[in-house]
Protein backbone atom coordinates (compact mmCIF):
# COMPACT_ATOMS: atom_id res chain seq x y z
CA UNK A 1 0.00 0.00 0.00
CA UNK A 2 1.01 3.31 -0.49
CA UNK A 3 1.73 6.32 2.23
CA UNK A 4 -1.05 8.00 1.79
CA UNK A 5 -2.81 4.33 1.96
CA UNK A 6 -1.91 3.67 5.64
CA UNK A 7 -2.04 7.79 7.06
CA UNK A 8 1.45 6.39 8.36
CA UNK A 9 3.97 7.80 6.31
CA UNK A 10 7.44 6.17 7.81
CA UNK A 11 5.87 4.68 11.24
CA UNK A 12 8.67 1.84 10.91
CA UNK A 13 9.71 -0.92 8.90
CA UNK A 14 6.77 -3.41 10.51
CA UNK A 15 4.34 -0.44 10.93
CA UNK A 16 2.12 -1.87 7.96
CA UNK A 17 2.51 -5.37 8.86
CA UNK A 18 0.91 -4.63 12.08
CA UNK A 19 -2.00 -2.98 10.36
CA UNK A 20 -2.75 -5.42 8.35
CA UNK A 21 -2.88 -8.03 11.13
CA UNK A 22 -5.02 -6.06 12.68
CA UNK A 23 -7.13 -5.25 10.20
CA UNK A 24 -7.37 -9.62 9.68
CA UNK A 25 -7.48 -10.64 12.90
CA UNK A 26 -10.33 -8.47 14.37
CA UNK A 27 -13.01 -10.94 14.99
CA UNK A 28 -16.03 -10.53 12.80
CA UNK A 29 -13.43 -9.48 10.02
CA UNK A 30 -11.59 -12.32 10.23
CA UNK A 31 -14.94 -14.91 9.80
CA UNK A 32 -16.16 -12.99 6.93
CA UNK A 33 -12.86 -13.96 5.43
CA UNK A 34 -12.65 -17.01 6.39
CA UNK A 35 -16.56 -17.26 4.96
CA UNK A 36 -15.76 -15.84 1.76
CA UNK A 37 -12.85 -18.37 1.03
CA UNK A 38 -15.49 -21.19 2.05
CA UNK A 39 -18.00 -20.50 -0.62
CA UNK A 40 -17.98 -22.46 -3.95
CA UNK A 41 -18.26 -18.72 -6.07
CA UNK A 42 -15.91 -16.54 -3.33
CA UNK A 43 -18.99 -13.97 -3.73
CA UNK A 44 -21.79 -13.70 -1.02
CA UNK A 45 -24.41 -12.20 -0.31
CA UNK A 46 -25.28 -9.97 2.55
CA UNK A 47 -28.39 -12.49 4.15
CA UNK A 48 -25.37 -15.33 3.12
CA UNK A 49 -22.96 -13.95 5.06
CA UNK A 50 -25.32 -12.85 8.29
CA UNK A 51 -26.38 -16.99 8.50
CA UNK A 52 -22.88 -18.36 8.19
CA UNK A 53 -20.79 -14.98 10.20
CA UNK A 54 -23.47 -15.38 12.96
CA UNK A 55 -23.47 -11.85 13.36
CA UNK A 56 -25.87 -8.72 12.70
CA UNK A 57 -26.37 -7.14 9.28
CA UNK A 58 -25.14 -4.19 10.90
CA UNK A 59 -22.24 -5.57 12.92
CA UNK A 60 -21.21 -7.36 9.23
CA UNK A 61 -22.13 -4.84 7.28
CA UNK A 62 -19.41 -2.09 9.09
CA UNK A 63 -16.85 -4.63 8.83
CA UNK A 64 -17.26 -5.14 5.41
CA UNK A 65 -16.60 -1.28 4.49
CA UNK A 66 -13.33 -1.73 7.01
CA UNK A 67 -12.37 -4.67 4.30
CA UNK A 68 -13.58 -2.42 1.38
CA UNK A 69 -11.69 0.89 2.57
CA UNK A 70 -8.30 -1.50 2.78
CA UNK A 71 -9.16 -2.49 -0.60
CA UNK A 72 -9.23 -6.24 0.46
CA UNK A 73 -13.27 -7.22 -0.56
CA UNK A 74 -15.29 -5.26 -2.97
CA UNK A 75 -18.68 -4.77 -3.53
CA UNK A 76 -20.21 -6.97 -6.90
CA UNK A 77 -23.27 -5.92 -8.41
CA UNK A 78 -25.31 -8.61 -10.45
CA UNK A 79 -27.27 -6.03 -12.15
CA UNK A 80 -29.74 -8.72 -13.51
CA UNK A 81 -31.01 -9.61 -10.36
CA UNK A 82 -31.16 -5.64 -9.20
CA UNK A 83 -35.11 -5.32 -8.86
CA UNK A 84 -35.97 -8.63 -8.18
CA UNK A 85 -37.58 -9.69 -5.10
CA UNK A 86 -35.88 -13.16 -4.17
CA UNK A 87 -32.63 -13.11 -5.79
CA UNK A 88 -29.62 -10.67 -4.47
CA UNK A 89 -27.99 -8.49 -6.68
CA UNK A 90 -25.23 -7.13 -4.09
CA UNK A 91 -22.37 -9.75 -3.30
CA UNK A 92 -19.45 -8.81 -1.42
CA UNK A 93 -16.03 -10.67 -2.34
CA UNK A 94 -12.11 -10.28 -2.68
CA UNK A 95 -10.15 -7.77 -5.07
CA UNK A 96 -6.94 -9.24 -6.39
CA UNK A 97 -4.90 -7.00 -4.22
CA UNK A 98 -7.22 -8.42 -1.40
CA UNK A 99 -5.67 -12.00 -2.80
CA UNK A 100 -1.85 -10.93 -2.73
CA UNK A 101 -2.86 -10.20 1.23
CA UNK A 102 -4.10 -13.23 2.22
CA UNK A 103 -1.40 -15.40 0.05
CA UNK A 104 1.06 -13.12 1.76
CA UNK A 105 -0.56 -13.73 5.17
CA UNK A 106 -1.14 -17.45 4.46
CA UNK A 107 -5.16 -17.55 4.51
CA UNK A 108 -4.98 -19.03 1.03
CA UNK A 109 -3.41 -21.82 2.47
CA UNK A 110 -6.79 -22.89 4.39
CA UNK A 111 -9.12 -22.63 1.21
CA UNK A 112 -9.90 -26.52 1.36
CA UNK A 113 -10.38 -26.29 4.97
CA UNK A 114 -12.44 -23.55 4.44
CA UNK A 115 -14.71 -25.02 1.79
CA UNK A 116 -14.85 -28.21 3.29
CA UNK A 117 -16.17 -26.21 6.28
CA UNK A 118 -18.66 -24.24 4.35
CA UNK A 119 -20.21 -27.04 2.53
CA UNK A 120 -21.00 -29.10 5.79
CA UNK A 121 -22.69 -26.48 7.29
CA UNK A 122 -26.40 -26.75 7.39
CA UNK A 123 -28.49 -23.98 5.34
CA UNK A 124 -31.49 -22.50 5.44
CA UNK A 125 -33.52 -22.69 2.44
CA UNK A 126 -33.40 -18.92 1.79
CA UNK A 127 -29.73 -19.03 1.97
CA UNK A 128 -29.42 -22.35 -0.14
CA UNK A 129 -31.56 -20.07 -2.54
CA UNK A 130 -28.93 -17.06 -2.28
CA UNK A 131 -26.16 -19.21 -2.81
CA UNK A 132 -27.81 -20.97 -6.00
CA UNK A 133 -28.30 -17.18 -7.45
CA UNK A 134 -26.76 -15.68 -10.31
CA UNK A 135 -23.73 -13.60 -9.50
CA UNK A 136 -21.28 -11.45 -11.39
CA UNK A 137 -17.80 -12.29 -12.00
CA UNK A 138 -14.58 -12.01 -10.02
CA UNK A 139 -11.64 -10.43 -11.61
CA UNK A 140 -9.67 -13.47 -13.26
CA UNK A 141 -6.88 -12.55 -11.44
CA UNK A 142 -9.18 -13.67 -8.28
CA UNK A 143 -10.60 -16.62 -9.47
CA UNK A 144 -7.14 -17.96 -10.29
CA UNK A 145 -5.33 -17.28 -6.78
CA UNK A 146 -8.61 -18.84 -4.99
CA UNK A 147 -8.58 -21.70 -7.09
CA UNK A 148 -7.42 -25.21 -5.61
CA UNK A 149 -7.57 -28.84 -7.03
CA UNK A 150 -10.72 -30.15 -4.53
CA UNK A 151 -10.10 -33.96 -3.82
CA UNK A 152 -12.33 -36.61 -5.63
CA UNK A 153 -13.40 -38.56 -2.58
CA UNK A 154 -14.62 -41.43 -4.17
CA UNK A 155 -11.04 -42.02 -5.90
CA UNK A 156 -9.28 -41.79 -2.74
CA UNK A 157 -11.47 -44.19 -1.06
CA UNK A 158 -10.51 -46.59 -3.63
CA UNK A 159 -6.67 -45.99 -3.91
CA UNK A 160 -6.51 -45.62 0.03
CA UNK A 161 -8.67 -49.33 0.26
CA UNK A 162 -6.17 -51.02 -2.29
CA UNK A 163 -3.39 -50.38 -0.22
Amino acid sequence: MSESDTGKANAGPFAEQQRIFKLLSQDTRHLIIQELLGHPAHLMSLAELEYMVGKSQAAIKDQLERLIEAGIVDRYIYEPSEGTRDLPSQFYGFTEHGVEILYDYKYLRGLPIARALYENTRKTEKINRHEAAPRPELPAAVVEALTFEEPDLEEDDVSSHQS
